[in-house]
């Protein structure tokens, strides 16, 4: 595959294009015109002069690598930036239960250095008997909060087909869950929405078909994604999953996208998340994504892995203080 950088949209270069027998497709991405364009044999016959250059790669990622985008990509979730020189916090219970659970929990986290709120309006749960969230519902209480705490909120979205209730209740960032990780016509879906995406890696997904599916996102035009690392599903089972962050130092290597880290999951038990959280910022992630619950043994769902506020008030100052020693902010 070929990409090609342009100077200007030319109607030339697309007649050439629609005359080889070469696949193709336009798109306007971080501010530039591109065009993929494959296989290679057919794409190197093709020059024009609105041809910028030409980038050919092996990688089946070629919009999420680093190869064409040297400078990483920072994404702003209103005035939240992220993949700068701040560690930016989403924190916020697991599932949305009640209005008063989630401000008590928005007001408090805010207080201790939260940039964004977490919550779950649509849960995908193993078991359909569990607690499946409170769905619109639930988007409506956070849309709420969010206004009055001034956090702005971040997601889940399971199916395409609630995209008009998120633009509804103007969710700020849609998060792609690890089950949906390769969900493709969600992605696709997703990446036309416009708005910022946490993608999360699938449990069972190599860093390379995670970067894959960042690229379904991408190539819809949709470049304000951040990638999550969640934990993966090994033989461990002192952990609930276990945090892969050789993975995610390889994945910062590979791609121009900020990188983001989720304790709460690959803990299982709040006793553990501090470090393998401390230890994600140690490792260079821009962004953790922390669940907290008033009352965690009486969450609806994850009780054993959701911090207190007053324990997130203490991982908080932690997460400064490395944040600093790493010349770094949080």
């Amino acid at each position: 595959m070929m990409l090609f950088i342009l100077r200007n949209d030319s109607s030339t270069l697309r007649e050439k294009i629609k005359e080889s027998s070469a696949s193709y497709k336009f798109l306007d991405l971080y501010g530039k015109k591109l065009a993929l364009v494959w296989p290679d044999e057919e794409a190197e016959k093709i020059n024009d002069d609105s041809i910028e250059m030409k980038v050919k790669t092996r990688k089946p990622y070629i919009l999420a690598s680093n190869e064409w985008k040297k400078e990483p990509t920072k994404v702003s979730v209103k005035d939240v930036e992220i993949g700068g020189d701040k560690i930016v916090v989403a924190a916020g219970p697991c599932a949305v239960e009640s209005e008063e659970q989630v401000e008590t929990v928005a007001k408090a986290v805010k207080r201790a250095g939260a940039s964004l709120l977490r919550g779950g309006a649509f849960k995908p749960r193993t078991s359909p008997y569990s607690f499946q969230g409170l769905g619109e519902g639930g988007l409506k209480i956070l849309r709420k909060i969010s206004d009055e705490v001034g956090l702005p909120i971040v997601t889940e979205i399971m199916d395409a087909r609630d995209l008009p209730l998120f633009k509804q209740y103007d969710i700020d960032m849609l998060q792609i869950g690890a089950r949906n990780a390769q969900n493709f016509t969600l992605l696709k879906e997703v990446g036309k929405f416009g708005k910022p995406v946490l993608l999360k890696r699938g449990m069972a997904n190599t860093v390379e078909e995670w970067l894959q599916s960042a690229e379904y996102l991408l190539s819809e035009g949709n470049g304000n994604v951040v990638l999550c690392e969640r934990g993966i599903r090994t033989f461990e089972k002192a952990t609930r999953f276990t945090l892969d962050i050789g993975g995610m130092v390889a994945a910062k290597m590979m791609t121009h996208l900020p990188m983001c880290a989720d304790p709460s999951h690959p803990a299982g038990k709040r006793e553990l998340v501090h470090s393998l959280a401390l230890a994600s910022v140690a490792a260079g992630a821009d962004m953790l994504i922390i669940e907290v619950h008033p009352n965690p043994e009486k969450a609806l769902s994850d009780s054993e892995q959701q911090l207190t506020p007053e324990s997130f008030e203490v991982l908080m100052n932690r997460i400064k203080a490395l944040a600093n020693a790493l010349g770094r902010s949080a």
